[in-house]
């Protein structure tokens, strides 16, 4: 992970990232190479199991697809959890993005690229003052994220009811549904995962090459020292919201081309399900320590785990045991190595209090 540095204040110097939590972030590292080999081991049991259909093309194209939305909304929550937050509204802000664009589409009245790019601008737009609101009320009025993202949650996806009247809208164009949302660029590769692998690309480098991503590691790791050196801690925060709402709402349009409809009661668990896979892909719940590259392999475990459940005759409910299971233990491992590398002192979970709150109790 990054470095910040040091600088002086008064007459003393004030370091951004404390030693011991450089040890959590090489920890960390491991972390990530151990789910790496928990994927291959988990294929590796599937097509054992069933060599005939698992590991075939056509098999991985459908997991491929089933986590490109997933990576999308991944890569703004990676970005949240880092800062020490969370955000329960990607699913509802997704659906009423997708509510909006479709009725902007509709109304349109085309069926070509230009209605499918008005729809996704709209969408986008949506998400974004969905994430703006997040990150104003976390960041100016010091309103925990969680009950910000909570509120959020309940209030998009009533909106979206409202417009719709609880009922799905089904009025994607034909371009959208054929080209996105089964399309494939090139061969056999559908267009959902080199969309989302773009994403994903640009979350890498925005993470881990620029000083956007330095902020964001430095308010997860100690806000108040990050304020110290100069970090506006309150703006960058606002922009970290905005980018998972905005991700949101072009996982709004992706959505709707893939499913063809805008699943106004099919996502009460994802922004749950994206959680898990971000924290069971190296992504500390306590802030400060996470990459984009491990939520991608983390949100890839479930859907496997689904996929292979369903092939060798289990039920596919047993996916949600296990991955529940795998994310307690994984942030039980995570508290337990904060804990010894803080001598002794235990972590705080940051999302129920306002980074600058908790940074400053920790820093005295």
């Amino acid at each position: 992970m990054t470095s910040v540095g040091t600088t002086t204040a008064g007459s003393g110097t004030v370091s951004v990232e404390d030693p011991p939590l450089g040890r959590v972030q090489r920890l960390a590292r491991l972390q990530a190479l151990q789910i790496v080999l928990l994927l291959i081991v988990t294929l590796a049991i599937f097509t054992a199991l069933k060599p005939d259909t698992f590991l075939t093309l056509f098999n991985l194209r459908g997991i491929v697809q089933n986590t490109s939305i997933y990576a999308v909304l991944g890569v703004g929550m990676t970005f949240v959890i880092i800062t020490g937050g969370i955000d329960l509204s990607i699913g509802s802000v997704l659906v009423f993005s997708g509510v909006v664009a479709d009725k902007v589409m509709a109304a349109q009245g085309g069926q070509g690229w230009g209605t499918v790019l008005l729809g996704t601008v709209v969408a986008c737009l949506c998400g974004l003052g969905w994430g703006i609101l997040n990150g104003v009320l976390v960041a100016k009025a010091k309103v925990p994220p969680l009950i910000v993202t909570l509120g959020s949650l309940s209030a998009a996806l009533g909106f979206a009811q409202i417009l719709t009247k609880g009922l799905d809208l089904r009025d994607a164009p034909k371009t959208l549904v054929d080209k996105v949302g089964f399309g494939d660029i090139v061969g056999q590769v559908p267009t959902l995962a080199v969309i989302a692998a773009v994403v994903v690309i640009f979350g890498i480098v925005l993470l881990h090459g620029t000083r956007f991503g330095l902020y964001t590691y430095a308010i997860g790791s100690n806000a108040e020292a990050g304020r110290r050196v100069g970090v506006k801690v309150d703006r960058h925060l606002i922009k970290v919201y905005a980018l998972a709402g905005l991700l949101a709402g072009f996982a709004g349009i992706l959505n709707l081309g893939f499913f063809q409809s805008t699943t106004i009661g099919g996502q009460s668990n994802t922004a749950l399900n994206v959680i898990a896979g971000v924290a069971i892909g190296g992504t500390s719940l306590f802030g400060g320590v996470g990459s984009v590259f491990g939520t991608v392999i983390g949100l890839f475990i479930p859907i496997v785990l689904q996929n292979g459940f369903i092939q060798i005759n289990v039920q596919p409910f047993w996916q949600q045991v296990v991955v529940g299971a795998v994310l307690v233990i994984v942030v039980y491992v995570d508290q337990v190595r904060r804990t010894s590398a803080g001598g002794g002192r235990k972590p705080r979970i940051p999302f129920l209090s306002h980074p600058g709150r908790r940074s400053r109790e920790e820093t005295a």
